[in-house]
């Protein structure tokens, strides 16, 4: 696979996965533009990828910011005509304490308690970022083609106890994706979604593992409702990447949202 024709911008490129698809894809010739609001992170890793690879600061959130960032990918590799959606996260002000409703306990934040800010928080960061930034750069691809992937998640699938906001955001993102694809269909440009299962990363290793490094009970219920028992690692996600990215293997794969999940989507329960 040779992807030297691609100009690839990945918001979100500061993280853990994100930085991984941003070496995958140079590795096979692409150049990359990391972008995160958070320059230190990204400019690490990308002066670990070399030559082919910028870090650029955006906020992908102010739409200016998006602009500005697009202008120095432009100015440095040309026009993009491949987009990562990696931008997102959760927050804790949209997050409760309890599972499920446990109206005598006290002290614990439940459903009531949760902030309008915090779930305005995440919806932004996962939906308004991928409609901004994809705004943006979409306008390089309309008349020459293009290939956009979004990062979903498994709780598009089935929603997980204690993040409401996070979960549905998710389910918009693979409706987003779908949308998308339809949209930009007689434009040849390809939409597509990558929904991990379980994977460890700094937004939610304190959530899987104790301070002295025992799982948690979380842990515990996400390997039992998972079929190959553990938690994915991210060069598992690397193959579907490459496969979207490559035109020639996916050119007639479109809407869809592929789930990378040790079969955790696959499985009722029993």
């Amino acid at each position: 696979m040779k992807l030297s024709d691609k100009v690839i911008a990945i918001t979100g490129a500061g993280g853990v996965i994100c930085s991984a698809f941003a070496k995958a894809l140079a590795e096979k010739g692409a150049k990359v533009a990391l972008l995160d609001i958070n320059e230190e992170a990204a400019k690490k890793y990308a002066d670990e990828i070399g030559e082919n690879a910028l870090a650029v600061k955006c906020n992908c959130l102010d739409k200016q910011s998006i602009i500005d960032a697009k202008k120095i990918i432009n100015g440095k590799f040309g026009k993009v005509n491949f987009l990562i959606n990696g931008a997102g996260g959760n927050n804790p002000r949209a997050s409760t304490d309890n599972e499920i409703m446990t109206p005598d306990l006290e002290g614990v934040k439940d459903f009531f308690a949760l902030e309008e800010s915090g779930l305005k928080f995440v919806f932004d960061l996962n939906i308004t970022s991928a409609f901004l930034v994809t705004q943006v750069f979409a306008v390089d691809m309309v008349k020459t083609g293009g290939n956009i992937i979004n990062i979903s998640s498994m709780n598009a699938y089935r929603p997980l106890t204690k993040i409401p906001a996070y979960s549905a955001a998710k389910a918009g993102i693979s409706n987003f994706t779908q949308w998308l694809a339809v949209h930009f269909a007689p434009c040849n440009i390809r939409c597509n979604a990558i929904a991990p299962g379980f994977f460890v990363t700094n937004q939610n290793r304190n959530l899987l593992f104790n301070e002295d490094g025992t799982p948690t009970a979380r842990t515990g219920k996400i390997l039992a409702a998972t079929p190959m028992k553990k938690f994915g690692e991210i060069s598992d996600l690397i193959g579907t990447l490459l496969w979207l990215a490559d035109d020639n293997a996916s050119g007639f794969v479109t809407g869809t949202v592929i789930p990378v999940d040790g079969g955790f989507s696959a499985y009722s329960g029993v």
